[in-house]
């Protein structure tokens, strides 16, 4: 994985009556990301029947890319925040594309 793309999806649980605010915050994210070297793809969703989910889709050039993206100040910032933010860590699973 380490010379070929990666694909990231970030599972996030807001706790209750935190929603709009881990909205914001996810969303502050987008700019910086997107402008990042090696980013191919950065999206945010929320869940359509839950409000509390959300899940961000990303794709990187490399794993490389991807572990710059984790050091970078603003990301840091964020997690800084989960345990007031969130009910729980956030899930990140890596994907491999395949076909």
């Amino acid at each position: 994985m380490a010379n070929k793309g990666v694909t990231v999806i970030a599972r996030v649980r807001a706790k209750e009556g935190k929603e709009e605010m881990v909205r914001q915050e996810l969303a502050a994210l987008i700019a910086p990301t997107r402008s990042e070297s090696g980013c191919v793809m950065y999206n945010l969703h929320q869940g359509g029947d839950n409000k509390a989910l959300f899940m961000v889709h990303e794709s990187w050039a490399s794993k490389h890319d991807l572990d710059e993206h984790l050091k970078k100040p603003y990301l840091k910032a964020f997690l800084k925040k989960a345990n007031e933010l969130l009910v729980e860590p956030v899930e990140i699973t890596l994907w491999e594309q395949i076909g």
